[in-house]
Parts: structure tokens; C-alpha cells; sequence
């Protein structure tokens, strides 16, 4: 983006935020960053005299928090700092997202405009799906690594900012309640579904069962573990940094692994109505299981080791009745596309869950023979 082509009203709010970030000037040019759906963001430059006489550009990411979806905003930027702060001091070679501090030692601004933060910013590309194996492994090694490097860190100390996100248990008591009230009079032409989803369900609870028996220790999960949370260098294709903190967030590591598994392995996307396309990738899901557990398999417990297959399932099941409870009610919570999207993203997670049955004793085999080599 040229300067001529800059609002000089957003030049100036950021120009404002900069300064309150202490971000020496002077500043250069922004561009609006398009990608992802729920924060604005702007890569803003600024020129650098580094003694030679050539300026030089130097670039950070300024995005405004979108507070209706985040409705926790403090507590979730206190998260990141906690964890990045922890990475930075254990860890001071690996690269992370670093976000900025006021004067006053926040990593946000909170004014009349909105809420704002500022990191650095990683020359990179991102891939919203891929059929590299390369890639996927070196993205489970991203993931892998960012439960690595926080193995040691009290994921107690952490709040909640979306309470129960992967309590399965409560979200199909919803469904329950939901299919009872029957709100929008729809409950009638998802009998199939409802039938098959209540059917898995103490399987699809597995997960949570687990751990409310003590079986499985709580760690710090990022909880939005798509390929696209990825930075990747452009020549090798190699990862760089996960980004997107705005989950993170106590957990179990099965959420992190089932739910990457759940969107990377797939055969089709989550809404295609070609579900029955659907079905998990062994060998997405092993180069993502290789490169996961290379990372973590010195840091997981038996216990979870055991119940990396059954995550997906159990992951699967979970999103399914989030996709069924909110067309019972009548699309109050994902984005639609029509009147049926919600029941095609339905269709398909449920495919993909049965798919996942037939195939579950070739994912654990996967997952052992894995953890056998890098534990």
C-alpha cells in the first residue's frame, strides 16, 4: 500500500498505538491484513537507520482484539504474556510471538477506540490446507514443540477465557436440552443424526471422563491447532512460529492433537456436502502424528499417549453437536452460508467420526510406533 493510498485517520490511530507500545519512529506506511475473520490487522512499517546510511524497513503487526468474540480480553492477553514470557526465559533460542509492553507494562492498550496489541512481525506464508506431507509434519513439530517448551509451565495459573471449550460432556448435555425444547422445529429432520451422535456418546466423553478421574494431567493447549495457525518459511516450507494465542488456555493435549487431526487429515473440508467423502488421511495423520510426537513424546505420560486416537474421535464427536445444537436453535453461534450449512459441517464430522472407528487401531499403531522411536 502506497502512502497516497493510507487513510490518514487509521495512519494516525496506529501511529498513536506505536507510540504507546514505545515503537520508535519515524512511521512509514500500514497495509491491512485480510486473512482470518475475528481481529483487525495492519503490518505497520517503520524506517530504520541501522548506521550505514541505506534505511531500512522495519515491520511489526498491530491488530485491534474483536471484544464481542472475545469478551475476556485482559485475561487473555495476561495468558500470552504468561506463556511467551515463560518461552522467552526456558527457551531463549526458539522463536515466538513477542508482544509488546505500554510504559505501564501491559501487552495491550485498552482505549476509547478499541483494544490493541502489537508483536513482531515473521516474514512468512501460510497454508490453509496441504497435501505436503513435509509440511504437515513440520507443522505437528510446530504444535508439538509449543506443548514442549510449556511442559513445565502451571497451566492452573491460567485463566479460563472460554469457559468448558472442550468440556464434551456439557456440550452434549446442551445438545440434550436443546433436542428437548426444540426451539425452531427442526429436531424432526435430524433424528438420524441426533440418534448416531447420542449413541458414541460415553465414547465421545472418553476424554473428559478421563480427566475429571485424575487419569490426565491438565497442560497448557493452544486449542486452535489448524495448519493456518502456522508461520512457514517461504523457500523451505519449514515452520516458524504458531501463531493465534488468542485460545490458549488450560487443556488436555489430546485437544490440541484431535483437533488437528479432526481439520488437517480429512479428506474433504469440514463443510462439503460431499460428506460421503469424508474420512481421515492415514498418512496426513501419521507425517502430523510424526512430527507431534518427535517433539512431546519425551514430555506426555503413558496415559495420554494411549488416547491420542481416541482424541480425534472425541473431537470430532464434540463438534458435531456444536454444529447440530446450533441448527436446532437456529444458527445463533457459527457462520452460515445458507439454511443448511450447519447440518452439512454435521453431516460431515459425523463421517469423518465413523471413518475414524473403522480405521482407530491403525491410528493407535501409528501413534505407538511414533512415540516408540522419539520417546
Amino acid at each position: 500500500m502506497s502512502q497516497e493510498a493510507m487513510n490518514p485517520q487509521t495512519a494516525r490511530k496506529l501511529l498513536e498505538v506505536g507510540e504507546a507500545f514505545r515503537i520508535p519512529g519515524p512511521f512509514f506506511s500500514y497495509e491491512e491484513i485480510k486473512m482470518g475473520n475475528v481481529n483487525h490487522t495492519y503490518k505497520v512499517n517503520y524506517i530504520r537507520d541501522d548506521g550505514t546510511g541505506m534505511a531500512k524497513v522495519k515491520s511489526y503487526l498491530v491488530q485491534r482484539v474483536n471484544t464481542y468474540a472475545f469478551q475476556r480480553p485482559v485475561e487473555l492477553m495476561k495468558n500470552i504474556d504468561g506463556v511467551t514470557g515463560h518461552i522467552r526465559q526456558k527457551h531463549p533460542g526458539a522463536q515466538y510471538l513477542h508482544f509488546h509492553h505500554t510504559q505501564d507494562g501491559c501487552n495491550y492498550l485498552f482505549d476509547e477506540d478499541g483494544f490493541w496489541r502489537l508483536s513482531n512481525y515473521v516474514p512468512s506464508v501460510t497454508y490453509d490446507s496441504c497435501d505436503d506431507l513435509g509440511v504437515v509434519r513440520s507443522a505437528g513439530e510446530a504444535f508439538g514443540s509449543f506443548q514442549m517448551m510449556l511442559s513445565d509451565f502451571d497451566a492452573s495459573s491460567l485463566y479460563y477465557t472460554i469457559p468448558d471449550f472442550h468440556n464434551t460432556r456439557k456440550r452434549y448435555a446442551k445438545l440434550r436440552e436443546d433436542m428437548e425444547s426444540d426451539p425452531c422445529g427442526r429436531v424432526g429432520a435430524v433424528k438420524a443424526e441426533l440418534d448416531w451422535l447420542l449413541s458414541v456418546e460415553e465414547r465421545a466423553c472418553a476424554l473428559t471422563d478421563l480427566y475429571e478421574r485424575g487419569e490426565l494431567p491438565l497442560r497448557v493447549t493452544h486449542n486452535d491447532t489448524k495448519i493456518n495457525n502456522v508461520l512457514f518459511d517461504e523457500e523451505t516450507r519449514k515452520a516458524l512460529v504458531v501463531i493465534d494465542l488468542d485460545t490458549v488456555m488450560p487443556g488436555l493435549v489430546g485437544h490440541d492433537f484431535g483437533d488437528a487431526i479432526r481439520f488437517a487429515a480429512n479428506f474433504v473440508e469440514e463443510d462439503s456436502p460431499r460428506a460421503d467423502k469424508a474420512g481421515v488421511n492415514l498418512n496426513v495423520y501419521w507425517a502430523f502424528a510424526e512430527g507431534f510426537l518427535k517433539e512431546t513424546a519425551a514430555t506426555l505420560t503413558p496415559r495420554e499417549v494411549e488416547t491420542l486416537g481416541l482424541s480425534c474421535f472425541a473431537l470430532a464427536c464434540e463438534l458435531a453437536t456444536r454444529f447440530l445444537d446450533d441448527y436446532i436453535v437456529g444458527d445463533k453461534y457459527f457462520k452460515i452460508k445458507n439454511a443448511e450449512h450447519n447440518l452439512v459441517r454435521t453431516r460431515c464430522q459425523i463421517a469423518l467420526a465413523k471413518d475414524m472407528l473403522l480405521k482407530m487401531d491403525a491410528m493407535n499403531a501409528i501413534v505407538m510406533d511414533c512415540y516408540n522411536r522419539y520417546r
